[in-house]
Formats: C-alpha cells, sequence, structure tokens
C-alpha cells in the first residue's frame, strides 16, 4: 500500500513516538524523508 511512497512523520511525546511511527511504515515499503517526536501542549 505505501510502496514507494514518501513519507513525512511527525510523532507526539506523550503519544506514539515518530521513531516508532519510522519503523512501522519502513515495514510496510515506505520511504521516511523525515520524522521528529514533539511535544503538543
Amino acid at each position: 500500500m505505501l510502496d514507494g511512497k514518501k513519507v513525512a512523520i511527525l510523532g507526539d511525546r506523550d503519544g506514539i513516538p515518530g521513531d516508532a511511527i519510522s519503523e512501522c511504515v519502513k515495514t510496510a515499503g515506505a520511504e521516511v524523508v523525515f520524522s521528529t517526536t514533539e511535544c503538543f501542549v
């Protein structure tokens, strides 16, 4: 489903961090071009 797609990821410090989302997206075949974990207050 994500084969060949480029993805930008914004994770949440109190939710799911960007690194965890990145690993899931990579296994789905996408290329992670940007990943970060932010604190949304």
